[in-house]
C-alpha cells in the first residue's frame, strides 16, 4: 500500500520542481534595456542604428561551433528568415550550442563587420552556418550581454 502512494507523490513532486529548472540562462551583463528594437528593423536600415545600444529578441537560429563567440538571432515566428549577427568578444562570453532553437535577448551596439579578423570570421562563419551568401554579413551587434529562455 505504501508503494502505491509513493510513486504518484514523487511524480507530483517532480512536476513540481521542473519549472524551476527552467530559470534564464544570463550571459555577460545581461540586458538592461527595457525596450527591443525589432530584428527587421535593423536589418532593412543597419546604418540608422549604427552606433547605438539596442535590445534585440528573438530566436536562436545558429551559433558559433568553435568558441560560442556569436549567435544568430532570427525573428520569432520566421525561422528562416534573415537573421542578426550577435558578437561577443572571444572567451569573455561563450553561447553554448545547446542555446540553438531557444528563445533569447541579446543588448550591445550596432556596427559594421569591421577590418577586425575576429568579426570578419564570425561573419563568414554566420553566413556559412544559415547558408547565406558569402560577404553578405556586413552589421553585427557587438553584445554586452545576453539572456537565453
Amino acid at each position: 500500500m505504501r508503494m502505491r502512494f509513493t510513486w504518484p507523490l514523487v511524480a507530483v513532486l517532480a512536476l513540481a520542481v521542473a519549472p524551476l529548472s527552467a530559470a534564464p540562462d544570463s550571459f555577460g551583463t545581461g540586458v538592461s534595456l527595457a525596450e527591443s528594437t525589432g530584428i527587421g528593423r535593423i536589418l532593412q536600415r543597419p546604418a540608422d542604428f549604427e552606433g547605438r545600444t539596442v535590445r534585440v529578441e528573438g530566436v536562436v537560429s545558429a551559433v558559433c561551433t568553435h568558441m560560442g563567440c556569436w549567435m544568430s538571432l532570427v525573428p520569432d515566428g520566421a525561422p528562416d528568415g534573415a537573421g542578426v549577427l550577435i558578437k561577443v568578444d572571444d572567451g569573455v562570453i561563450v553561447f553554448p550550442v545547446t542555446v540553438k532553437g531557444r528563445r533569447a535577448a541579446a543588448q550591445g551596439v550596432v556596427q559594421r563587420v569591421g577590418g577586425d579578423p575576429e568579426g570578419q570570421s564570425a561573419a563568414a562563419e554566420h553566413a556559412k552556418e544559415t547558408g547565406a551568401a558569402a560577404g553578405a554579413v556586413s552589421w553585427q551587434i557587438k553584445a554586452t550581454g545576453a539572456i537565453v529562455y
